[in-house]
């Protein structure tokens, strides 16, 4: 676990290159968990955009400089969830060849279908569970629900999938 506590003090004493270097640590988890969730790459680089505008403004808002990364993965789920709000159909699909996609991997039109059932949080955990690296504990943080239950609800959808693209005999 990064210690940012040092380019914290400075960004919040206005010293915008220390807010990049915090920036660039985050920056491609940032992406692909939007892109994730919204499936549309204009909406997650508008997403993560006001992301790092909000928390650029609100640094020194941040108690803790140990937990800036999960400080930040919350402002981004909340701005993901209020961009779901908008659709009023669902976003258009993330396809395997787009050059924005890099880092994904759809093994399967299965795959992508399964995973496009899921509901809007459970999307967000699974991705930042999966695509991210982040611990429940960090998840629960950025969900405002339990450790726990981000554990079984991670164990649930992963179940989900599996019946979901486990061929029947």
């Amino acid at each position: 676990m990064n210690d940012y506590s040092a380019d914290v003090r400075l960004a919040r004493e206005g010293d915008t290159e220390a807010f990049a270097r915090l920036y660039s640590t985050v920056y491609e988890d940032l992406y692909h968990i939007a892109l994730y969730s919204l499936r549309s790459p204009d909406d997650a680089a508008d997403t993560v955009s006001d992301t790092v505008l909000d928390a650029f403004c609100s640094i020194k808002k941040l108690r803790d400089p140990k937990k800036f990364r999960s400080w930040i993965m919350t402002i981004l789920a909340a701005k993901i969830k209020r961009k779901q709000l908008t659709y009023y159909v669902p976003a258009e699909e993330l396809s395997s060849d787009s050059p924005l996609a890099d880092g994904f991997d759809f093994e399967s039109v299965e795959l992508r279908d399964a995973v496009g059932k899921l509901d809007d949080e459970s999307k967000l955990m699974l991705s930042m569970s999966v695509l991210g690296g982040y611990t429940s504990e960090e998840i629960s943080t950025v969900c405002g629900i339990k450790a726990g239950t981000v554990r079984s609800k991670l164990a649930r959808i992963k179940e989900r999938l599996r019946l979901e693209l486990t061929p029947e005999i």
